[in-house]
């Protein structure tokens, strides 16, 4: 009965951060404002919904599968929305600003001195 809540404590709090994710693609400015909200949230919101699985599903192959494709999710999201905003950045797509005008930021290219 307790792990059963518990696993559905887990999977819950998941959902709401993919939910909160899609919020944040929806009304947040710019990419990289999008970029920070779904690259986050899309990471926690798996981590929990998969641990809910593993909590329901107790200690056997399938849950050390699921840990396994938990970690994985761990390292590839972050990198993967590490690598779009560095993309992003060098091929020119402007931060908003407060004033809602894009900056005058321009990247460094590797090898040039500052």
């Amino acid at each position: 009965m307790i792990l059963e809540v518990l696993s559905a404590a887990l999977i819950l709090i998941g959902g709401f951060l993919f939910a909160s994710g899609t919020l944040g693609l929806i009304r947040l400015p710019d990419f990289y404002c999008r970029l920070h909200a779904t690259g986050k949230c899309d990471t926690l919101g798996a981590l929990f919904a998969l641990l809910g699985l593993v909590v329901y599903n107790g200690w056997n192959l399938v849950s050390l599968k699921i840990i396994f494709i938990v970690f994985f999710i761990f390292v590839a999201n972050p990198t993967a929305t590490h690598a779009l905003g560095r993309a992003a950045l060098l091929n020119g797509v402007q931060p908003w600003t407060k004033e809602g005008e894009p900056s005058e930021f321009r990247p460094q290219e590797q090898g040039e001195e500052a």
